[in-house]
């Protein structure tokens, strides 16, 4: 019999409704898909009360379960629509449903969403003053318990109650309201969880202990710290053995929620964050003194993880990550452990000292990292351990280590303390951590790589990057001792290493040089020049195992900088330098095929870094140059850009036939691919993109390394640097091969500017051939000759590729001044012509593209491009706007302010940066004054209009603060006009339909004119969008306003 303050639906209607969501194995995917739908849409009607009663009491779990969902869904959604006065009645027969489903064995995922039912309607009845539904925890336990419902679903709703209401959306006082009645429950839920943990392990049900568990975990955040510390020996007991003779054997279905429980303590508590150190750190360091060993020893023999140990690994890593700083402070601690807390297992007499139980856990802790196997093959645990040495090592440096005289009687200094007690112990373990890992990241021998799945290959490339990671953390403990250590276990290998071993050993210690080469000072290193030297890079193989050979070449590479610190080589010396080494056996990897790709990588770094010293071998990069012939393409633009970075070091005129010697062959390449285009489309265009990125590389070497930004002056040095290259470029051979270039680049656009993979291959050419004054090279090109070929290209296609060259192009034309100066320098007549003409190019261009239905909305990356692009001529060459043509000019405006609706967040946002800037700078140049008063009068108003229509619900509420920051720009600069804009806009009859009354419009206007602080209007702002888009008062509207 259904209540009467609920609807009663015909029998008919809800058979219907329950056959729609029980399995229907004939019905087709679209049909059930099409039923589910009707469903959910009675679902929404004010009926589908009606439905929640007849759908529990169906005997289908599946119309069970839609019919607890309809009741929760309709509680937490409809509740506004519900009788009020009918509330405790639902309260009441929601209890009772509970009741009656529980005892009659409804599934946990059914009972579960009745759970949920029941939080959603505590949080509608409870909050307020007076609360319609006061102690509501309380009275559901006790209804519950009087209506015989078991401790395990009691337990199970307590935890539900707790994760409902770490996520319900409340405003902050009627939060305070639930988690005070929460709080108010500690007792008993404490009590509860209690009761069944100490329950006898033949009288305990692991399901009853599972839900306390369970319930415990999600309390923990909710239980303060005197509640959880009784329940951490509580825990422990768990996690005894059931017998220790012959071997220590656990109850897995107790040890292992046990030991997820403290950790989830140990993370999400009260207690987390290094508290507890007497109650929780040292209990569990007890624990681990007596029968983690046990655990230990029994993976070791079985070469297996199992259950029991993979959970103890998890808590130790999360013991680590709470207990860092206790590990780092008490590494060497001499003093016992003072008054034991209680423990469920007997304590040794006398207690250890606290050093031995911090040292076994390190001791615990490796052995885990050492694991016997290969990762992601053999053993899953190693990388859960990773991480804690990076704590361990921040918290080594942050401890405050020293102990009084009572505690070690010794009254030394805390920093000799450290150094003669903490350090050698820390160094001692970072040292086996050291071995360990170069242990653990030797690949295997290749007939068992040969059975890896390609995964596990993967994962274990992964892996041994984390490695690397850590490995710099070891690092720092160590220094140079460890690329001591290093250097040992290179040498004795090769030492005696026999013909027929494999070279997986060496690899893995060359692995682990290279991983921390970030955390290596570039200075100079005996155990670096030793590594380079003859004794150890001059023994590696130069043919065939390829892996070995790869690394040595990707720590080349990561070291080039490091050669810097080595004196320059001799030409012609017999004895050979690090550097040069370093090139020779680069260099005899570039014919290999495998190998090509990081050889030629790993000569860009060395001849990128090590320019000046090696310029004066120029010849022998000549040499090699002439044996580029085996050499794929795309390698070969790599050799280039080497050889260009060391030709780059030369005297300008010195490098010039150098440089037309590797440039001229592919600039010939280039017009060979252009004049095939006909013929052979496909291999022409492949074959020009290739020579474009060589033409880009060699551009890329040839600029200077050093960034003249960074110190911009007018030092002789830098001057005459600048007149010496400018007389190379006047070379009649630069200059014919400039022009070749260009030539070359001009048919390209004109053959090929439509299609993507040339004007990327285009784009980067751009950007590495030109270059600011100071750092020009005797091929860098123009902007303007490459500012008409993007209007060429931009005319065909318009891209975002286009836009931003012309940025870039922008920039160049009226480049910054080496002299500092508070004026900006004015650009030239000749730039500035070229700017007007080509802005008049790409806004014709772009009002096109962006007049067709759509445009806007469907090429978000071309509008951002086009207003970023806009940004920058109003910041180098304003007054070209103001010589456009009125119509151009209006339609440039119109098409921003429309813009300013768009939806896409970066679209709307350079729009608004663009108007910003225009305005910004307009109001500012005395010189315009003209046009400010005219920009007003013909779009001000329609400025304001798109911006107040923003705040009201047309833009994203993410692009609100760009928005504020255009009303900020606008009421600045024209105050009165903006007062009357926005009266006449906010109190239009057409203004957005918004929930925004007349006394909040005033309330805004008023504010925005009463001040001149951004600050202010922001704040205005800001509550103005809350109120128009009826979120004022949510948390979800508070939370999200400075978005």
């Amino acid at each position: 019999m259904a209540p009467e303050f609920l609807p009663v639906l015909a029998e008919d209607d809800v058979l219907r409704a329950a056959q729609v969501y029980a399995p229907q194995n004939h019905l087709t995917p679209e049909d059930q898909r099409r039923l589910q739908q009707e469903l959910f849409e009675v679902q929404r009607r004010p009926e589908a009360w009606g439905l929640i009663l007849p759908f529990l009491n169906n005997p289908d779990p599946n119309v069970q379960f839609f019919g607890a969902h309809t009741l929760q869904v309709k509680i937490a959604r409809d509740w506004d629509a519900f009788p009020a006065d009918s509330a405790p009645q639902l309260r009441d027969t929601v209890l009772e449903l509970t009741g009656r489903a529980v005892s009659s064995g409804q599934n946990k995922v059914i009972l579960r969403k009745i759970f949920v039912a029941i939080t959603a309607l505590a949080i509608k009845l409870h909050p307020g003053t007076p609360s319609r539904w006061p102690d509501w925890l309380r009275s559901c336990i006790g209804a519950l318990s009087g209506m015989g419902v078991s401790r395990e679903h009691i337990l199970d709703f307590l935890a539900i109650v707790a994760e409902e209401m770490e996520t319900a959306d409340l405003l902050p006082p009627h939060k305070a309201q639930m988690q005070t009645t929460l709080a108010d429950a500690v007792p008993m839920v404490v009590q509860a969880i209690s009761e069944c943990i100490q329950a006898p392990s033949m009288q305990r049900s692991y399901n009853e202990l599972n839900a306390a568990l369970k319930c415990l975990q999600a309390w923990m955040t909710i239980l303060p710290a005197n509640s959880l510390t009784p329940l951490v020996p509580l825990l422990l007991s768990l996690m005894l053995p059931q017998s220790e003779a012959p071997s220590a054997e656990f109850d897995d279905q107790a040890f292992i929620p046990a030991s997820d429980t403290l950790q989830e303590l140990l993370i999400k508590s009260a207690l987390s964050d290094g508290s507890g150190t007497k109650t929780v750190t040292e209990p569990l360091l007890l624990w681990l003194d007596r029968y983690g060993d046990a655990i230990m020893r029994t993976t070791v023999s079985e070469g297996f993880v199992d259950d029991i140990s993979h959970s103890l690994c998890k808590l130790l890593v999360a013991l680590g990550d709470h207990s860092a700083m206790y590990f780092a402070k008490n590494i060497a601690a001499p003093a016992q452990v003072k008054e034991p807390p209680p423990c469920p297992f007997p304590l040794p007499a006398p207690l250890p000292v606290v050093s031995h139980l911090v040292q076994n856990y390190l001791r615990l802790l490796l052995a885990y990292t050492a694991l016997p196997g290969y990762y992601g093959v053999e053993e899953e645990e190693s990388e859960m351990t990773l991480s804690y040495w990076y704590l361990f090592q921040e918290a080594l440096w942050t401890a405050d280590y020293g102990f009084d005289v009572a505690e070690d009687g010794d009254s030394g200094a805390q920093a000799d303390e450290r150094e003669r007690d903490m350090m050698p112990v820390a160094k001692a373990v970072y040292t086996e951590l050291v071995s360990v890992l170069r242990r653990k990241v030797v690949w295997p021998p290749r007939a068992v790589l040969g059975g890896w799945a390609r995964g596990m290959s993967r994962r274990f490339v992964v892996y041994r990057r984390d490695v690397g990671d850590t490995l710099i953390n070891a690092y720092y403990v160590l220094r140079d001792d460890m690329l001591a250590f290093y250097v040992n276990d290179v040498l004795q290998r090769l030492s005696t290493r026999q013909a027929h071993e494999g070279w997986e050993e060496i690899e893995g210690t060359l692995h682990c040089v290279m991983a921390v080469q970030e955390a290596v000072p570039v200075e100079d290193s005996p155990h670096l020049r030793q590594i380079f030297g003859p004794d150890i890079l001059g023994r590696l193989p130069k043919t065939g195992d390829d892996r070995v050979r790869r690394t040595a070449l990707h720590l080349i590479g990561s070291y080039a900088s490091w050669f810097t610190t080595q004196p320059s080589p001799t030409p012609g010396s017999v004895a050979s330098s690090p550097l040069m080494n370093a090139i020779t056996y680069v260099v005899s990897a570039l014919t290999d095929p495998q190998l090509c790709l990081f050889a030629a990588n790993a000569l860009r770094d060395l001849c990128d870094a090590n320019r000046i010293a090696l310029a004066p071998h120029i010849s022998a990069f000549g040499e090699l140059h002439a044996g580029l012939t085996g050499i794929p393409d795309t390698e070969k633009a790599k050799v280039l850009q080497s050889i260009a970075s060391v030709i780059q070091a030369l005297p300008p005129a010195e490098g010039i036939p150098a440089v037309e010697a590797i440039v001229s062959p592919v600039v010939a390449k280039l017009f060979e691919a252009l004049q095939s285009a006909n013929q052979l489309p496909e291999e022409a265009r492949a074959m020009a993109v290739q020579q474009l990125a060589t033409l880009t590389g060699v551009a890329k070497g040839l600029t200077r390394a050093t960034d003249t930004l960074l110190a911009l002056d007018d030092s002789p040095e830098l001057q005459s640097a600048m007149d010496e290259m400018s007389r190379a470029r006047a070379d009649s051979q630069v200059v014919k091969l400039r022009e070749a270039i260009l030539s070359g680049v001009r048919t390209a656009v004109e053959l090929w500017s439509t299609d993507a993979t040339v004007s990327d291959a285009l784009s980067d050419l751009f950007k590495g051939i030109t270059a600011l004054p100071s750092d020009v090279s005797v091929i860098s090109l123009p902007p303007g000759p490459l500012l008409e070929l993007v209007c060429l290209a931009a005319q065909r296609q318009l891209t975002a590729v286009w836009l931003s060259l012309t940025n870039m192009l922008i920039i160049q034309l009226n480049p910054p001044s080496l002299i500092p100066t508070t004026f900006k320098s004015e650009p030239t007549p000749e730039a500035a012509e070229i700017a007007f003409n080509v802005l008049q190019v790409l806004l014709q261009t772009s009002l096109t593209f962006f007049s067709q239905p759509g445009a806007m909305v469907s090429n978000p990356d071309v509008v951002q491009a086009f207003f970023g692009c806009l940004e920058v001529f109003s910041h180098h060459f304003l007054p070209a706007f103001y010589r456009l043509p009125q119509e151009l000019f209006n339609a440039l405006i119109q098409c921003a302010v429309s813009a300013l609706s768009l939806q896409e967040r970066y679209s709307l946002t350079s729009a608004c940066t663009f108007l910003s800037s225009i305005i910004n700078r307009t109001a500012s140049n005395e010189d315009l004054a003209g046009a400010k008063a005219a920009f007003a009068e013909a779009h001000g108003a329609s400025i304001m209009r798109a911006i107040l229509f923003g705040f009201a619900g047309v833009a994203p509420r993410s692009v609100a603060p760009n928005l504020i920051e255009l009303l900020s720009t606008l009421t600045g600069k024209y105050p009165a006009e903006s007062k009357r804009w926005m009266s006449g806009i906010l109190f239009a009859n057409d203004f957005y339909p918004c929930r925004a009354t007349d006394d909040a419009k005033n309330k805004f206007i008023k504010a925005v004119f009463s001040t001149r602080s951004l600050k202010r209007t922001r704040e205005a702002a800001q509550q103005f969008t809350l109120v128009a888009r009826g979120l004022e008062g949510s948390t979800f509207g508070y939370a999200t306003a400075s978005m």
